[in-house]
């Protein structure tokens, strides 16, 4: 990518990596609800492309 970056004349620059200081407890009736309302929010987000896979 540096390459593509530096062919209009940008220079690239070395970002440090962010690491997660978090963790989610998914188990019990709040994890349960956490992943829920993450696959409705996948579902209604990407609802074509699902569509298109369930076509194939």
């Amino acid at each position: 990518m540096n390459k593509k970056v530096e062919a209009y004349g940008v220079h690239a620059v070395v970002r440090p990596k962010i690491t997660a200081t978090k963790e989610l407890d998914l188990s019990g009736i709040y994890g349960q609800q956490i992943v829920k309302s993450e696959t409705k929010l996948a579902l209604r987000t990407h609802r074509k492309t699902f569509e298109k896979l369930a076509d194939m």
